[in-house]
């Protein structure tokens, strides 16, 4: 049953909610509505509903169009009829006569109570959404929840939201399981018939980025900056690194003491080799800094666009291009160049002058 009391809780939750009892009177109303063109259809016309929080009251009206002639009974009143409800209409006016709905009781109160629950539901939601659009870009740290045949799902927050990992996200060789903890990149949030939803990645570039942020101090102070990074999740990454302040050793400051820094955010990636290259502004010396672990002995510009030929020892071309040519097409991604791999002896048949010194020879 609607009355007072109902009135007061509406009152109260928009003290503690914050929902204004306007959303819930409005949502009510398009509800009742609704059951009542159900529940009539074909004999009652519009269905106009107004509410009285002060008297704790709720009509119901069925409005008509006075007309000379009747043709549609449901919506059109004759105005002999319609003055019997009120002598001043006239043809053309809008005749409302307040009646009382069939078991008005039963369906207002089953109406009002899904109306709220429904309005509590999406406000939840939309808090969680707003909540949650702010850490796109993020690390959070989620618990698997559900796996089906291709999708993990990630109970992120207090559980109010779920993270969606797809299979384009996931790591080949990474085994989730339920009740794992696991930490996430946040790629986007987005808002669906079932609530927030968010899209959260283990193989996106990005996760290595904040997990260098999280394990290196220099980094989140900004005196080391990230400059780009290349990644084949579950194999390898090369992250080109550069110090921002003259006295600080970018490298060192990635590695940590024995290592510990690298070595606390491969064992997050289960394993993930790490390249970590100094970026130079000079591009032909960061393409043979980006080639690590193979040495190269010298890198040239072919023609005026990014093209570069790097020249390596005969005997570690394998390791510059790495398996499957992974090493060179991660060299690629990071420098944004072209890169033509060359060991010296098929350099001199070509006649590719192949000086040797300590800084890995001709970068011009």
């Amino acid at each position: 049953m609607i009355n007072k009391d109902f009135f007061a809780a509406l009152a109260a939750l928009e003290s503690d909610k914050g929902i204004p009892r306007q959303v819930f009177l409005e949502a009510l109303e398009n509800a009742l509505v609704a059951a009542c063109k159900k529940q009539y259809a074909g004999s009652v016309g519009t269905v106009e509903i107004k509410t009285n929080p002060e008297k704790g009251s709720i009509e119901f009206f069925t409005v008509k169009t006075v007309v000379e002639e009747v043709l549609d009974r449901e919506n059109e009143i004759s105005l002999e009829d319609a003055q019997k409800i009120k002598k001043s209409y006239k043809i053309g006016d809008r005749a409302t006569e307040k009646f009382v709905p069939k078991d008005f009781s039963r369906i207002a109160a089953q109406t009002a109570k899904q109306v709220i629950l429904q309005k509590l539901h999406e406000t939840e939601r939309d808090a969680a959404v707003s909540e949650f659009s702010d850490k796109e870009g993020e690390l959070l740290v989620g618990v698997v929840r559900k796996i089906d045949a291709k999708n993990v799902y990630i109970e992120l927050g207090k559980g109010q939201v779920e993270g969606l990992m797809l299979p384009t996200d996931q790591v080949p060789g990474e085994q989730y399981n339920v009740n794992d903890k696991i930490k996430v990149f946040v790629k986007r949030v987005k808002n669906n018939f079932r609530g927030a939803q968010v899209l959260v990645s283990r193989s996106s570039a990005g996760l290595v980025r904040k997990l260098f942020e999280e394990e290196v101090p220099e980094i989140k102070q900004g005196t080391v900056t990230i400059k780009e990074i290349s990644r084949e999740a579950g194999a390898r990454t090369k992250i080109a690194i550069y110090s921002e302040d003259p006295r600080v050793d970018a490298i060192g400051a990635c590695v940590g003491n024995k290592g510990a820094r690298v070595n606390a955010i491969v064992d997050e990636l289960k394993g993930e080799k790490i390249d970590i290259i100094p970026w130079s502004e000079n591009p032909l010396e960061f393409i043979a800094k980006a080639l690590s672990p193979a040495k190269v002995i010298s890198v040239t510009q072919i023609g005026e666009d990014k093209t570069a030929m790097a020249v390596v020892p005969d005997d570690k071309l394998s390791l510059a291009i790495g398996k499957d040519g992974q090493n060179a097409r991660l060299a690629v991604r990071l420098t944004g160049w072209k890169i033509d791999v060359k060991t010296e002896s098929a350099a001199q048949k070509l006649g590719v002058d192949t000086p040797k010194d300590e800084d890995n020879g001709d970068l011009t």
